[in-house]
């Protein structure tokens, strides 16, 4: 009795871990049986527990490192997904703050290089107009001093022919054109209220005179006469200063502007680079901001996915070592009471005197207990091999009502693991597509990155070559206006020479023609004819075609220094166009720069974000492997295994069904 006792206790034991409900009866014929069939039952119970101990330390070992992967993969996905979402939130906030300021200076910058433009073609247009005005002083200054000059060398002729004719030396001839030069003079605009009404008076009456006739006095027309020369050397000397002031008031106001122009100008460029440079960096920040948002919202919805699926995996390892540790606790204790001395002396003991008496049903149902308890233990798995063992030990109804259970159980697992297969099956085509064409996206993503460097090289060139040659044009402008300044300079010389070359050469044709006119009208008494020099004639000539010819390069001179003006003015005006054309098409290239720039950037942050993909898709694969080898590996056996388990348990429910209707065992 003692030993029914104790194995009753160590099945009791066992019983919850298994699902078991046996019974003091069920072991006392359980031990009848192994005393029977094996000779040593309690033997047989100990290995089948030892056994049971070390299936469930390993299952034990291998759910704690599965579990300390786990914990792992978890701690570390969660401290970096936790960190990037910190450093995108604060990346986002810097973010805005820089758009915001760079808006603010691009909305700036605009504005600034609108006004100087604005003000560069001020300044060009009030060059222009100066020059314009400049060139329209300079001939009224060049026909006013031709004009004055004339009338000066004409008053001076009259004033000697005047002279003589008071002395008698001076021809009629030579008197009418003094009279001509000073109605020229009294009506010459220069005279207009210098002359009191008495002078104008006696110089009509001096002019309307008659060869014959009276006129006033010749000195009052030589006070007049020398009045009006006066007077026009005195407007002649003021316009001579005039110009002078003019021409340095015109060089002084072309420095200004021009020095404005180019200051402006300067500006302008420096501006309009620091405009694509802000442009540039707002379309990139504007790109990372949007870039930034996109891997928060992905991280922030793997962070989640992550702290969903750990707590998950901890509640589940929990439950497991829970039923583990209890299962472990039950069967050790089992096995503690078997192995004590005092059972094993026991054992020794009792099964050397135990008197069993069967009767024929009795014999028939254990027969049918052991085939069915042989059927199951040939699967080998710890929970048939215990409902084997209750096959033994327990009524039908009970074991009936286990094996109906287990069966639900092991078709549940087939679904679970099919379901498992499925998800892991669709998980590795998902991975693998999207692996391909994240592939897909680096390599076009290579190409434009490629392409981007090149047309930004070109770009880069291009600008250079354009700016190498505005700074070329700019100074062939300086160097122009130089040479021009040399240029009118030279022509003022020149124009002064060849007056000055007028004056004397007319002054000494004056003086030859008056001495000969005067000699062919007044011969002395008693001697010969007076025969003129007969090279006089040629030495006039001379001087006359010398005076001609200096007028004549007088008029080229002004002529060619028209020509010459206009030519610079041209020069300037097409080289400002060019200038301005090819600062508009730098601007366009550094926008088109700036533009690509900012692609480039975008398609290299695009390529790091695709990298990171891939290898994130990468680490899922592996995950996925770590997951799903073993169960699409060995699905069908599995798969095979249970089945073939659901069957044996099916027709060990059949044998004990006829068992229990034909002998009418214990239900």
């Amino acid at each position: 009795m003692t030993v029914l006792r104790i194995l009753a206790a160590a099945a009791l034991l066992l019983a919850p871990a298994h699902g078991l409900d046996l019974t003091a009866s069920s072991v006392a014929r359980y031990s009848r049986d192994l005393a029977e069939t094996q000779g040593s039952p309690v033997a047989k119970v100990v290995a089948l527990i030892k056994d049971m101990l070390k299936d469930m330390k390993k299952e034990e070992a291998a759910d704690e490192d599965t579990y300390n992967k786990m914990a792992c993969w978890c701690d570390t996905n969660d401290k970096e997904k936790t960190k990037s979402v910190g450093e995108a939130e604060a990346r986002i906030e810097d973010l805005t703050s820089k758009i915001e300021e760079l808006t603010a200076n691009s909305a700036r910058l605009t504005t600034e290089i609108k006004n100087l433009k604005i003000e560069v073609a001020a300044n060009t247009e009030a060059l222009d107009k100066a020059t314009t005005l400049r060139r329209s002083q300079l001939a009224e200054f060049v026909a006013e001093e031709k004009d004055l000059l004339q009338s000066i060398s004409s008053l001076k002729s009259a004033i000697t022919v005047l002279s003589k004719h008071h002395g008698g030396a001076a021809s009629l001839l030579q008197v009418r054109a003094a009279r001509e030069t000073l109605e020229r003079g009294i009506n010459h605009k220069a005279m207009q209220g210098v002359l009191s009404h008495k002078e104008r008076k006696h110089a009509t009456a001096f002019i309307q005179m008659g060869t014959k006739g009276k006129g006033p006095q010749s000195g009052e027309i030589f006070g007049i006469m020398n009045t009006m020369k006066e007077s026009f050397e005195t407007n002649l000397a003021a316009s001579e200063k005039e110009e002078n002031e003019n021409l340095k008031a015109y060089e002084d106001l072309k420095a200004a502007k021009e020095e404005e122009i180019a200051a402006g100008q300067s500006q302008d460029d420096a501006k309009t680079q620091e405009l694509a440079t802000t442009d540039e960096n707002l379309a990139q920040a504007r790109q990372d901001l949007d870039d930034t948002k996109k891997c928060l919202a992905a991280d922030t919805e793997f962070l989640a996915m992550l702290k969903e699926k750990c707590e998950m995996a901890d509640k589940q390892y929990a439950e497991r070592t829970k039923t583990r540790t209890a299962e472990m606790a039950a069967t050790s204790k089992a096995l503690e009471i078997l192995n004590s001395d005092e059972a094993q002396a026991m054992f020794s003991k009792t099964f050397s005197f135990i008197q069993l008496e069967e009767t024929v049903s009795t014999q028939m149902m254990a027969k049918r207990r052991l085939s069915v308890s042989q059927l199951l233990s040939q699967f080998g798995s710890p929970a048939m091999v215990a409902l084997a063992v209750r096959v033994r030990l327990d009524s039908f109804v009970r074991v009936k009502k286990a094996i109906d259970d287990m069966i639900n159980e092991l078709t549940a697992q087939n679904k679970d693991e099919i379901k498992h297969k499925d998800f892991c099956t669709t998980e590795f085509n998902t991975n693998a597509q999207e692996t391909q064409t994240k592939e897909g996206e680096k390599k076009d993503l290579a190409a434009r990155i490629a392409d981007l460097m090149k047309k930004i090289e070109e770009l880069t060139s291009a600008i250079d070559t354009l700016k190498s040659e505005v700074k070329e044009m700019q100074l062939q402008l300086k160097h122009g206006g130089e040479d021009r300044e040399r240029a009118n300079l030279e022509f003022q010389t020149a124009i002064a020479e060849q007056r000055a070359t007028q004056q004397i050469l007319t002054k000494a044709k004056e003086a030859l023609e008056s001495f000969y006119k005067a000699a062919m009208l007044q011969q002395p008494a008693g001697f010969d004819s007076y025969e003129k020099n007969n090279k006089s004639g040629g030495v006039m000539g001379m001087i006359q075609s010398i005076i001609d010819d200096a007028a004549k390069m007088e008029s080229e001179a002004i002529r060619s220094e028209e020509n010459d003006q206009k030519a610079y003015e041209d020069f300037t005006k097409e080289t400002n166009e060019s200038i301005e054309t090819k600062n508009k098409d730098i601007a366009n290239k550094s926008e088109v720069r700036g533009q690509a720039e900012g692609d480039l950037s975008e398609a290299k942050e695009t390529m790091e974000a695709t990298e990171l993909e891939l290898t994130q898709l990468a680490n899922m694969n592996a995950e996925l492997h770590k997951s799903c080898d073993f169960v699409v590996a060995n699905f069908d056996a599995r798969q095979g295994a249970r089945t073939a388990e659901i069957e044996a348990l099916r027709q060990a429910k059949a044998i004990l069904s006829g068992s229990g209707g034909k002998g009418g065992g214990a239900k």
